[in-house]
């Protein structure tokens, strides 16, 4: 009988990397002058980020700032959710900062789907907010992962990490 092979499609974010990131965003918002002077701060509040400034431009200056820090950190972009720039208290701006954990069911549809349609031996399906791709040619398995990293961005709209591969 042959061996069933399966791995897990994933996206998680390392907060601890965030958390770096925006320590050294903050250090160098508290030191350049163009933020210093719009009162420019940047805040991690449990797994939000806060970037409160003068104007709605040095937010996002601010957030280029931040921005260049989590991908030195090695953190992808296309996790974060970044809200709208709106105004907060004494005329200043304010915007927020979620990052996905997780791929949203909208998109693990998407995932199942682009998998049915290359007719492929492999069956994948839906367990909360992972996907389970199970099959029993490895090369089967090793296409699809080819297959998805090389989707482009506006298919999925999270970065995608492929783990738990085994063989049973």
């Amino acid at each position: 009988m042959a061996a069933e092979n399966s791995f897990d499609i994933v996206s998680t974010v390392d907060f601890q990397e965030i958390k770096n990131a925006v320590q050294q965003a903050a250090k160098e918002i508290s030191t350049r002058y163009d933020l210093k002077h719009a009162g420019a701060t940047l805040e991690l509040e449990g797994e939000e980020i806060v970037l409160e400034a003068s104007d709605e431009f040095s937010v996002g200056q601010a957030l280029e700032v931040l921005k260049t820090k989590l991908v030195k950190r090695s953190v992808n972009l296309k996790s974060a959710r970044y809200g709208k720039v709106e105004p907060s208290g004494g005329g200043r701006a304010k915007q927020r900062i979620t990052f996905q954990q997780g791929i949203p069911i909208e998109t693990a549809k998407k995932i199942v789907a682009e998998i049915k349609t290359r007719k492929l031996k492999v069956q994948a399906s839906i367990q909360g907010d992972t996907v389970r791709v199970s099959g029993k040619a490895r090369d089967d398995l090793q296409t699809v992962i080819a297959m998805l990293r090389g989707l482009d961005a506006d298919v999925l709209d999270v970065p995608l990490t492929f783990t738990n591969y085994r063989s049973l």
